[in-house]
């Protein structure tokens, strides 16, 4: 029998050249031990932001790799998230699955299963004469992990969009400031969008892992900016209830922090209400080795309330998820 933990962490901005009073050494010293309490096999990360030395020099994640050095993931495997064209990792927000398992095979999805859809926005000004692209912010990246004895794991490493207006043009101010409530709706609306679609992708995913291995290990982990009920997560989860189908029981993911106390189910605290924003979904088969699960919330600061009130604050705002199974093998 062999124990797996596998967690997911928004990093929250994570650069060594970071803005404002925060300093980056306040930073590692902070992140540092988290990771190590999770005493992870498999780290989905998001957030990571990377630097290059010149304009034509490789990006580098110089940041990830002062946090981790010293540490055992130091050495350990790592797939990234690449920019839209897949040429280099983006300069901010990027996704990190790091593994002590061997990976087989990785790629992103990126508008490959879902293309993105045409909308002509109403209140913009000027008006725009065609329809545009509504295009994700970012890509879904799926890594393959090997367990002996010719088995697979499926991670798939999310970071869906936050409900926050998209900008539109003429309806908002340099300063942020929204000059018509019907602009700032259009611009939720926008971002609604842009979630869904990720979380339709996401499933899609799904769906064709599910196509070729019926009994596939499937994890989704990251953050869903959506909690339990929402739209999103639901697309995702594919339960039963919604779908009306018995037969495609064997397809739902299963959220694992349903195994925890209510008292304990949150990842984020937002004005004083704490929230689930950062899940590990489980195919079935995967559940069956389930162990149990860990939300590191006990230092958690308000992400509204703490940054105004915390001079150089080098926290995230968002809890790191943990999950343990138990597979039978080597």
């Amino acid at each position: 029998m062999t124990r797996l933990r596998i967690a997911t962490f928004n990093l929250e901005n994570l650069d060594d050249r970071p803005g404002g009073a925060i300093d980056f050494a306040d930073r590692v010293a902070v992140l540092r031990p988290q990771l190590l309490r999770l005493r992870a096999d498999i780290l989905c990360l998001q957030e990571v932001n990377t630097h290059s030395a010149t304009k034509s020099s490789p990006r580098l994640f110089t940041a990830l790799d002062q946090v981790l050095a010293g540490t055992e993931y130091e050495g350990w495997e790592r797939v990234v998230s690449l920019n839209r064209g897949g040429l280099h990792p983006a300069d901010k927000h990027n996704l990190v699955i790091i593994s002590r398992l061997k990976v087989r095979e990785h790629r992103q999805v990126w508008h490959d299963l879902v293309p993105p859809p045409l909308y002509r926005p109403v209140l913009a000004e000027p008006r725009p004469d065609q329809p545009r692209s509504v295009e994700w912010d970012r890509p879904i990246l799926h890594a393959v992990m090997d367990l002996g004895d010719d088995r697979r794991l499926h991670v798939v490493n999310v970071h869906l969009r936050a409900p926050r207006a998209v900008w539109l043009q003429g309806q908002k101010e340099r300063g942020g400031r929204w000059l018509s409530v019907g602009g700032w709706a259009e611009g939720f609306f926008l971002a609604s969008v842009k979630q869904a679609g990720q979380a339709l992708e996401a499933r899609l995913l799904v769906e064709s892992i599910f196509d070729a291995e019926p009994d596939a290990n499937v994890v989704v982990c990251g953050d869903f900016n959506s909690s339990d009920r929402e739209a999103s997560l639901r697309i995702i989860r594919g339960d039963e209830e919604d779908t009306g189908n018995g037969h495609l029981a064997m397809r739902m993911l299963v959220p694992l922090e349903r195994t925890l106390p209510e008292t304990l189910r949150f990842s984020v605290i937002h004005h004083g209400r704490p929230v689930m924003l950062d899940h590990i979904l489980v195919s079935r088969p995967l559940l069956g080795s389930y162990v149990g699960a860990e939300i590191h919330n006990e230092a958690l600061g308000d992400e509204l309330v703490s940054p105004a009130s915390i001079f150089g604050t080098p926290e995230s705002y968002h809890a790191p998820v943990v999950a343990e199974f138990v597979l039978p093998g080597a």
